[in-house]
Order: structure tokens, then C-alpha cells, then sequence
């Protein structure tokens, strides 16, 4: 009889969903494929998020930096016409400076303190966005981004990214580079150093790691992924809407990574994919949603506080504690 190998387990199961997510478009309907995109999308930005969290710092801001990635995008393909491959990138980098203006300041602050000021720092940027008509578009936003093309010559397109499978491979693609620079990140010696910051700060000072100056890199690297996560959203949706970057959508991020766990870097793909089979089934239920995934997320930081990647751990201890008492018994 073979004896259990996890490795081999998940290196199948990572096949089959990637073999799921390259023959998706065959397999689901045009609407649900939309909703795979989005998933996508939710990905890059939980998994910067993670990034973020790995130094013990949870803002509430991310969601805004995501709204700014999606304003940039909105501004450069429509109000100054350039392509996709210059106005992603601008997008991100753009992003990442919004970060370091972010991170400057938080940067003196710890815990509650931190928190709060994020809140602050990310309220204000969206008050921008409804004051100001030009060049944000006010509370109406920005409509009518237009779609990519690659290859284009006359009324022939190599690429046509107006189509939804065109798009959800070309967002697949910058979600399968984003998990693995993120992985690189997180397996590498800075990312040891962010962790160790998250673990005991005075213990990191005192091993030579600047502390400061790691938290606002670490802001920065996380804010340019949201950046990119919200260009894509930009050219998913092909509007903006400054409600839609509000307290209650940051309130779902933070779900998603309760409810999946930031410990390990599996736990935010766990928490956007059971949160966003969650979240479709109570459409029914709409407006009851808040109170659920409120309920939600009081029950897991109570009764499982390292989220469902820690779930096989402790049935595994339950199980041994079990059949240990059975022995003594």
C-alpha cells in the first residue's frame, strides 16, 4: 500500500486547476467567465495585500491604491490616448508612488495607530476623486475606457481584447506572473526579513534590518500590484466609479485574507475562492450580505484565527489528541 505524499497531491491539484483556469473559457458560460476575471483580478490584489501583512501592517487603504491603478489607466488610454502596454505600466508605477507617499508617514506609526491613519490617508484620495470633475470625473467617474488591441491594422486585429475570452487570458497571464514574482518574493531573504519584522521588531533593529525602511518598501512593492490589479479592473470594466472603492469592498479584502489566512502564501487564493463562492450564492440575499460575511468574520477570528490554511493542521491534531486518549483509555 502507497503511503500518502502530500507533495505529489498538491503538485495534481495544481495541475488540474490550471488545466481548469487555460480551458475555462470552453467549459463556462460568458457570465460566469466574467466572473472568473474578476476572481483573477482579486487574486493579484489579495495576494499584495498578503505581501503587506507579512509585515504585521494591515491598512485600510489597500483598496484605495487599487482605485488609484484603475484612475490612471482611466486618465492615460482615454484623456491621453496612449496604448495598453505604455498605460499599465505608468498605472503601476504611478501606484507605487501613491504608496510611498502612504508609507512616509505611516511608517511612524504602529497597530491601532496605523490603522486608523491608513483609513485617514485612503479617505481622503477618494474625496478627491468625488470633488474634482476634471480630470476624476466626480462622483460619475470615468466612462467609455477603451479596450486594447494587439496587431492592429485596418479592421483586422491580431488581438482583440474587446472579446471576453481575449481579455480573461490576457488577465490570466498577469495573474499567474504576479503569484510567481510574489512567491520569489516570499521564499527570498527580504521576504524572511519582512517576516521577521512581523515576528519581533526590536529582535529584527538588533539583527541589522532597518525597519522603517523595509515597511515602506514593502507598501510600495504591495501598492504597485494593486496598482496593477486596478488597471485591469479599469480595462475589465471599462469605468470607473469612486463608490466602488469604498469601506465596504476594503472590508471584503480583509475577509478574504482572514477567512483564507496570511500565514502561509496559499491562504489568500484559499480566502478569495471560498469568499467568492460565498459571495454568489447570496446574491439572493443581498442585502444581507454585510451581516453574513460580518458573522463571518467574527466567527473565524474567534474559532479559527489562522484562517482555513490552518484547518488540516488542526483536525490533524485533533485526530492525534483522539487516538492518544483512546490508547490511554
Amino acid at each position: 500500500m502507497s503511503k500518502f505524499n502530500p507533495s505529489t497531491h498538491l503538485l495534481v491539484g495544481s495541475l488540474v486547476v490550471i488545466v481548469f483556469f487555460i480551458l475555462a473559457p470552453n467549459l463556462v458560460s460568458a457570465y460566469r467567465l466574467e466572473l472568473l476575471t474578476i476572481f483573477l483580478i482579486n487574486v493579484i490584489l489579495a495576494q499584495s495585500y498578503r505581501l503587506m501583512a507579512t509585515t504585521g501592517d494591515w491598512t485600510l487603504c489597500h483598496y484605495i491604491l487599487m482605485g488609484v491603478g484603475a484612475y490612471a489607466t482611466g486618465i492615460l488610454a482615454k484623456m491621453a490616448g496612449l496604448p495598453f502596454y505604455v498605460v499599465m505600466p505608468m498605472a503601476c508605477i504611478v501606484t507605487a508612488f501613491v504608496s510611498l507617499l502612504f508609507a512616509i508617514p505611516l511608517s511612524r506609526t504602529l497597530g491601532f495607530a496605523f490603522f486608523i491613519a491608513s483609513f485617514a490617508m485612503g479617505e481622503f484620495v477618494r474625496h478627491v476623486w468625488l470633488k474634482f470633475h476634471y480630470p476624476f470625473g466626480g462622483a460619475r467617474g470615468i466612462n467609455g475606457i477603451p479596450k486594447h488591441e494587439i496587431g492592429q491594422g485596418g479592421e483586422w486585429y491580431f488581438i482583440n481584447f474587446w472579446d471576453s475570452r481575449n481579455f480573461y487570458y490576457f488577465a490570466l497571464v498577469f495573474t499567474i506572473l504576479t503569484l510567481v514574482i510574489l512567491f520569489r518574493i516570499d521564499r527570498s531573504r527580504l521576504g524572511n526579513a519582512w517576516k521577521s519584522i512581523y515576528t519581533d521588531r526590536e529582535l529584527s533593529e538588533s539583527i541589522g534590518i532597518d525597519v522603517s525602511k523595509s515597511r515602506v518598501i514593502v507598501f510600495c512593492v504591495s501598492g504597485f500590484f494593486a496598482g496593477l490589479a486596478g488597471s485591469l479592473l479599469a480595462y475589465q470594466i471599462g469605468s470607473i466609479d469612486p463608490q466602488n472603492f469604498g469601506m465596504v469592498e476594503m472590508v471584503y479584502l480583509i475577509i478574504w485574507c482572514v477567512v483564507g489566512g496570511v500565514k502561509t502564501y496559499w491562504g489568500p487564493l484559499i480566502g478569495v475562492l471560498s469568499m467568492s463562492v460565498v459571495f454568489e450564492l447570496t446574491r439572493p440575499l443581498a442585502e444581507w450580505r454585510p451581516a453574513l460575511f460580518g458573522l463571518i468574520l467574527i466567527l473565524f477570528l474567534v474559532l479559527l484565527p489562522g484562517g482555513l490554511e490552518t484547518l488540516p493542521t488542526r483536525i490533524r491534531e485533533m485526530l492525534n489528541k483522539t487516538s492518544k486518549q483512546r490508547e490511554a483509555g
